[in-house]
């Protein structure tokens, strides 16, 4: 249940070492087997022409963390597949989406054992589409598209080892990008709960006033800058990577170093826990504990409070996260994606889009538990969607994402997590105070630009 700011990806902490060479997808044998990601395959599976063959037989199905909440929800929705289409078999698994994830999936896929329907995020998606390892679903079918909000199809489209952009993920659920605070702590800093800034340095200015009110008796936010590169820049329309994606552009926009140069100085200050700069630890644990006055971006967060932590859950308030220069919010959709290394794909596509049809997302987004919203049209339409009542932390987040979604764009970066680590990693060493924030930029940027010319 994860997207980039959605959950706090953890692919970006590690470095994948996917590369084009022995990669990607090739044309079959006479033996009517092919090749995706090194893997032997079908031949139906990978390059043009739509996907063919019986719905039947055994399939593996994972998700990220949500048996325990929804195990009841899913079942459910395998066993009407399975009734549907008789002779067929889905086993599901859920992984604990732990800091080891990306590198487990990464391990499953390189040795040919990827799940059938696997749930990635637009990181680890990114990765597994260069390396070859996803079903490209426009073209195994042509009318994939046609359930979805034109906006999420789109987000759902990454490059392959040749640059070329493929579909090779079904958007499924999308969530908006809230702030979430302890309205107590702001207060005693003099930052007002019911004024969100309208900025990301308006913000941080906020963070500064917290840092010098606690004294270090609690903290603002957490110190690891993987939270926020590059969705902070997003937001602040600062383009990250060039047109084509083939190139970084973040230190040709002067902002970037202004926005380096703030953490350091947060950092400094004690705005976040000195423990927390490499951790991959996100702001749930220490906020539920009121030591973070700041809590995740994810709507869904407060559901987390709210079991967790009743008594700070009362003292939770829920802003508008900064829009920036950007005007407006951008989605950050989780995906459903069919391993182009599956020996049952026409039963794996199927139930992928089965578990992403109208009726479905509608059926799941609705659940009390999560502020979550569906990406398919038909769903959105739904009065429960366009209407939000009362006034608790998880009304009105999810008010404020149904706003959001009315102008939000589906547009955000995609970073192989082996970029995004490298940016990372200059940002530390300038935050730490072992470089200046001009020449971490600088750094960054050609770090950057090396993998990215190798194809990482």
């Amino acid at each position: 249940m994860r997207a980039r700011r959605l959950t706090g990806s953890l692919a970006c902490l590690v470095v994948l070492t996917l590369t084009a060479a022995g990669c990607g997808l090739s044309g079959g044998s006479d033996e009517g087997e092919a090749s995706a990601g090194g893997c032997k395959v079908d031949k139906g599976n990978v390059g043009s022409g739509k996907l063919t063959g019986e719905v039947k037989g055994k399939i593996t199905f994972q998700t990220t963390n949500l048996k325990k909440d929804f195990g009841g929800f899913f079942d459910g929705v395998i066993e009407s597949f399975e009734k549907a289409n008789p002779g067929t078999e889905v086993k599901w698994i859920d992984d604990p989406g732990d800091n080891t994830f990306t590198s487990r999936t990464v391990a499953d896929a390189q040795a040919c054992t990827l799940a059938d329907v696997i749930n990635v995020n637009s990181d680890t998606a990114t990765a597994l589409t260069k390396a070859g390892y996803l079903l490209d679903v426009a073209t195994k079918d042509p009318g994939a598209s046609k359930p979805f909000v034109p906006a999420f199809w789109k987000s759902s489209t990454f490059k392959d080892a040749s640059g070329k952009s493929v579909h090779t993920a079904l958007p499924w659920y999308t969530g908006g990008i809230v702030l979430t605070y302890n309205k107590d702590l702001l207060e005693k800093a003099g930052v007002d709960p019911q004024k969100p800034p309208t900025t990301m340095f308006g913000l941080f200015a906020d963070y500064e006033k917290i840092a010098k009110a606690a004294d270090g008796k609690y903290f603002a936010t957490m110190a690891n800058p993987v939270w926020r590169i590059p969705a902070d820049w997003d937001q602040m329309n600062i383009r990250t990577l060039s047109a084509d994606g083939r190139s970084a552009a973040f230190a040709d926009d002067p902002r970037t170093v202004e926005w380096v140069e703030w953490m350091a100085k947060l950092y400094k200050e004690g705005a976040m826990p000195k423990d927390s700069l490499s951790s991959g630890n996100d702001p749930s644990t220490l906020y539920s504990q009121g030591k973070v006055a700041y809590g995740s971006t994810n709507p869904s967060f407060v559901r987390f409070v709210k079991q967790n932590s009743p008594s700070v859950y009362d003292k939770t308030g829920v802003g508008q996260q900064p829009f920036d220069a950007l005007g407006h919010t951008t989605g950050a959709p989780q995906y459903i994606s069919v391993a182009a290394t599956s020996k049952n794909a026409p039963t794996a596509l199927a139930f992928a889009q089965f578990l992403t049809n109208a009726e479905n997302q509608t059926a799941w987004c609705k659940d009390p538990n999560v502020v979550i919203f569906p990406t398919t049209t038909e769903s959105l339409d739904d009065p429960f969607f366009q209407k939000a009542d009362g006034d608790d932390p998880f009304s009105e987040a999810r008010k404020l994402v149904a706003e959001q979604l009315k102008t939000a764009t589906a547009y955000q970066t995609n970073l192989s997590p082996a970029v995004q680590n490298a940016i990372v990693s200059q940002v530390q060493l300038a935050m730490q105070g072992d470089k200046s924030a001009e020449q971490a930029v600088k750094d960054a940027q050609k770090k950057a630009n090396e993998l990215l010319k190798q194809g990482s």
